[in-house]
């Protein structure tokens, strides 16, 4: 599942890109090529964008990465008054 997840990925960015330029060299007066072009780089970009969080949660699940630093907000913590 995660090698087609990763394939998934490389086409939708390989999209991205690829749609993404030819929405920003499209000729002014081609409003109709343009809007389509976005609108599949805009698909590519997301695509590629969630099938990436899926492989990077995956790894640190499965062990192969290690897990992000993240902190632990304890209760003794807390800022009591005024914070300049």
């Amino acid at each position: 599942m995660q090698k087609l997840i990763a394939i998934v990925n490389v086409i939708a960015w390989a999209g991205f890109w690829s749609f993404g330029y030819l929405a920003l060299s499209a000729q002014v007066e081609n409003t109709g090529q343009m809007i389509t072009a976005a609108i599949l780089a805009a698909f590519g970009g997301g695509v590629g964008m969630l099938a990436y969080l899926w492989l990077v949660r995956h790894t640190e699940t499965t062990g192969y990465a290690k897990p992000a630093n993240r902190a632990i907000k304890r209760e003794d913590d807390e800022i009591h008054g005024e914070v300049l």
